[in-house]
């Protein structure tokens, strides 16, 4: 069967990790194809919840063969620390469930110093990076003198290259930033170990793909971030440093497009975004707070990876218009559906004004979207806990209208809902 690719149809954290977790209990492989451990992704199954960072979100079904793509770049220390972490829980994850490609870049100390130096001397213009060296990371890749995890399976030629790396970084941190040096002299035999513990999970996994695409089995492409933290069709500069759109599939993993089948969308009922930048349907106040929650809970608005606390806005479509143009949409799956059961109406923002005037398209100037005025259309609420809800037609009529309008003004159908945190608790429409 042809690859599945899903994405983040916002700005990232529109819940993949758990409509990855419905649809690999048909699949056979999960790739993740972009980012790095500034991702996280929440699967809740009952009382379990697993937070992940690296590894796909199909590890939690037995049967899948997860795979971590040539596109993302890879903290050895972290991926160690997460398979050591579903270990302590029971899940053994061998390698013959988890493949690293052998062309995937590595986090070193010194991309993370890197990140964390440039973030503070930006200021107020910092751009609220993750402070993980994923922006280094992705640099020294495009200047071509990235270390890839190929080399692991030489661990004292690694050793010795992350060495002559972090003599360069150390440069840098202590010219330019006033920073303390990096001793590699007790980094070194981290990276050595590194190496051993994670070499025999490292391959060419563009071949295993196409090994499983020949043998007709069922892949789902798992994106991280959100189509408007992408590199180039972001909200620049305030984006990833890499494409977590459907065309970073295909680069990330080494597919071609007669490849794909559907391309999915991941979107919440309403718009939540970490970090800087204009966020033009941004709700403060007691409405803000009651759709971030408070914190108390894991599924509440706050970064699965920093912990920072999300920014919130009524739904966009201006920004849903966008991702579907840019990622080929085929489908969309609609998240947090039950958050807005507390609201007596809902305002949907179907496009900006600017200068009184209509937009088509979505701005790429951010001066431009400062400016822009959300065009709301208010639809009524509805007042009650769905929370239980599992058909169509256990949801009250004005949910229904909700995502109706939605589908109806998008032209895209809506597969999924999700209507609480549980693996369990989608309405399949």
């Amino acid at each position: 069967m042809p690859v599945d690719i899903l994405v983040g149809a916002q700005w990232g954290d529109e819940g993949k990790g758990r409509i990855t977790d419905l649809l690999a209990s048909s699949a056979d492989f999960v790739a993740r194809f972009s980012g790095g451990d500034n991702a996280g992704h929440t699967i809740s199954i009952g009382k379990d919840i697993f937070k992940l960072h690296l590894i796909p979100s199909g590890i939690v079904h037995r049967g899948v063969t997860c795979i971590i793509g040539n596109g993302v770049v890879v903290n050895p220390k972290v991926l160690i620390e997460e398979l050591e972490g579903l270990s302590r829980r029971g899940l053994e994850v061998s390698q013959t469930r988890l493949k690293l490609s052998d062309r995937a870049h590595v986090i070193t100390t010194g991309h993370v110093a890197l990140d964390q130096a440039i973030e503070i001397a930006k200021g107020q213009n910092a751009i609220g990076t993750t402070k993980r060296g994923i922006g280094p990371a992705y640099t020294d890749k495009a200047a071509r003198i990235g270390i890839r995890a190929g080399l692991m399976s030489n661990p004292t030629e690694f050793a010795d290259a992350v060495a002559s790396h972090l003599e360069e970084k150390n440069q840098l941190l202590n010219r330019l930033f006033d920073q303390d040096y990096i001793d590699i002299k007790e980094e070194r035999p981290k990276y050595l170990e590194y190496a051993r513990i994670i070499a025999p999970f490292v391959t060419n996994t563009s071949a295993i793909i196409h090994d499983a695409l020949s043998l007709d089995k069922n892949i789902i492409a798992e994106g991280a971030q959100g189509t408007l933290l992408d590199l180039d069709h972001g909200t620049y500069p305030f984006v990833t440093s890499s494409w977590p759109t459907s065309a970073g599939a295909l680069g990330g993993l080494g597919i071609g497009p007669s490849s794909v089948r559907r391309v999915i969308g991941v979107a919440k009922a309403f718009t939540s975004r970490v970090g800087e930048g204009p966020f033009p349907c941004e709700i403060l106040g007691e409405d803000g707070t009651r759709l971030r929650g408070t914190g108390e809970n894991p599924w509440d608005e706050f970064g699965t990876t920093t912990g920072r606390p999300r920014r919130v806005g009524w739904l966009d479509l201006a920004i849903l218009r966008h991702s579907a143009l840019v990622n080929g949409l085929t489908e969309l799956a609609i998240t947090k559906l039950d958050i807005l059961s507390a609201f007596a109406e809902i305002p949907i923002c179907v496009g900006y004004r600017l200068d009184g005037k209509m937009l088509r398209h979505f701005p790429s100037d951010l001066r431009t979207l400062e400016r822009c005025q959300p065009d709301y259309v208010q639809l009524p609420g509805w007042s009650k806990d769905i929370t239980g809800a599992r058909r169509w037609s256990d949801l009250p009529t004005n949910a229904q209208r909700y995502i109706e309008f939605i589908s109806d003004t998008m032209n895209l159908p809506i597969r999924w809902i999700s209507v609480g945190p549980d693996r369990e608790q989608v309405v399949y429409s």
